[in-house]
C-alpha cells in the first residue's frame, strides 16, 4: 500500500504485512520519522522529535506523592 508523507507529500510504499501499528518508518524523500497509526486503513503521522519519548515524562505514583 502507499501513503503520502505528511511533511513532503511524497508517496511512501508500505508493506502492511511487514509493519504493525505503533512502529516507525522513515520517508525516503525527506527523512521524516513517521509512526504507523493504523494499517487498515494505512495511516501515518509525523513524529515530533521533542517530547516523543513519553516514558521520560511519565509520572509515577512516587512522584505524585512528593
Amino acid at each position: 500500500m502507499a501513503v503520502l508523507c505528511p511533511e513532503c507529500d511524497s508517496p511512501i510504499i508500505v508493506d502492511t504485512d511487514e509493519v504493525d501499528a505503533g512502529e516507525t518508518i522513515q520517508c525516503e524523500e525527506c527523512g521524516t520519522e513517521l509512526e504507523v497509526v493504523s494499517v487498515d486503513p494505512l495511516e501515518v503521522t509525523a513524529i515530533e522529535e521533542e517530547g516523543y519519548d513519553d516514558e521520560d515524562h511519565a509520572v509515577t505514583l512516587d512522584e505524585e506523592d512528593e
